[in-house]
């Protein structure tokens, strides 16, 4: 079936389903030809959570679903692919994060928000990457000498490395493909590219953020080359982030920092997964509830902090 034809029945099946479909923006771009919403995990899924849509179909990755279910528990909700998971959330389960808290007890527990969500319900407050310093800070300001951190130990060092009064202990999880750049690879596109500006995401080695010109998550990125006025970014984040700034400002030049800067699971899904998942109800993500009111409750605190 032909893209236009496809993303023509999809168009209309929402419509008759009152169904809402969410791309991550590091889903391939065709994907963005049906989606109501496009942008980071838990953004994409704060915003579902206001619309009186009954259906959410999440094109990302499992536990991006799955946050969307804790927010909208009401809400039927829908992974099109069901292979499309997180090697980072998949590092640590509940045993793993249970042990973690045993050894460092009455420490808190910040979580990642790329986490699943009976992890997330063992957290004492979640975190973004665009706002793990201001969540860990929090803490700081309420007395804590030390927390946890996890999954992700390259953004607890990120975050370590603004917060040196605080101790802050990280689980050792990790994105793979941030952890794909390398930093020679960054200096010589800064040779190529004098005028250049770099990007760079903080799940990345610390190595490569000392060399960047902003740091931010995906969606302060794409702000940051909205917002300002050089001509030329070098965008150290995954592919999907370069082929939507290079789509939606075609005045600006965009180069990703390295071919390897791609994410293959939140590529599974395609525009024919979307259709069967609309078709058929396919792939349910659900929570049970006890592990969801858990998890919410460290959403929640992060969401109302100011």
């Amino acid at each position: 079936m032909a893209n236009t034809e496809l993303i023509e029945k999809i168009n209309k099946l929402k419509k008759e389903k009152n169904a809402i479909i969410l791309a991550h923006c590091y889903q391939n771009p065709e994907i963005d030809f049906v989606a109501d919403y496009v942008g980071d995990s838990l953004g994409l899924s704060r915003l579902a959570s206001k619309t009186d849509a009954e259906i959410i179909v999440f094109a990302g990755v499992y536990f991006m679903a799955e946050t969307a279910k804790i927010l909208s528990p009401n809400k039927t909700v829908l992974l099109p692919n069901k292979n499309s998971g997180c090697n980072m959330a998949d590092m640590i389960n509940l045993k793993q994060v249970k042990e973690f808290k045993e050894k460092h007890p009455g420490t808190p527990l910040v979580c990642y928000v790329n986490s699943t969500a009976e992890v997330k319900a063992q957290c004492d407050i979640c975190c973004t990457s665009a706002n793990a310093i201001n969540v860990i800070k929090s803490l700081y300001m309420q007395g804590a000498k030390k927390v946890l951190f996890a999954p992700d130990c390259y953004l607890g060092s990120y975050a370590q490395k603004n917060l040196p009064d605080i101790e802050i202990i990280s689980y050792p999880g990790y994105c793979p493909t941030h952890l794909r750049i390398i930093p020679d690879e960054i200096v010589k596109m800064k040779i190529m590219y004098k005028d250049a500006k770099i990007l760079v995401h903080p799940e990345c080695h610390q190595e490569v953020v000392k060399l960047a010109d902003f740091v931010g998550s995906t969606t302060q990125i794409m702000q940051y080359c909205e917002s300002t006025k050089h001509k030329t970014y070098i965008i150290a984040t995954e592919k999907g982030v370069v082929d939507r700034l290079k789509r939606d400002f075609p005045e600006k030049e965009f180069i990703l920092a390295s071919s390897k800067l791609v994410c293959h699971n939140m590529k599974w899904n395609t525009l024919d997964d979307i259709l069967n998942s609309l078709l058929h109800n396919q792939h349910e993500v659900t929570v049970e509830e006890e592990i969801r009111q858990k998890a919410l409750s460290s959403i929640q605190k992060m969401i109302e902090l100011k």
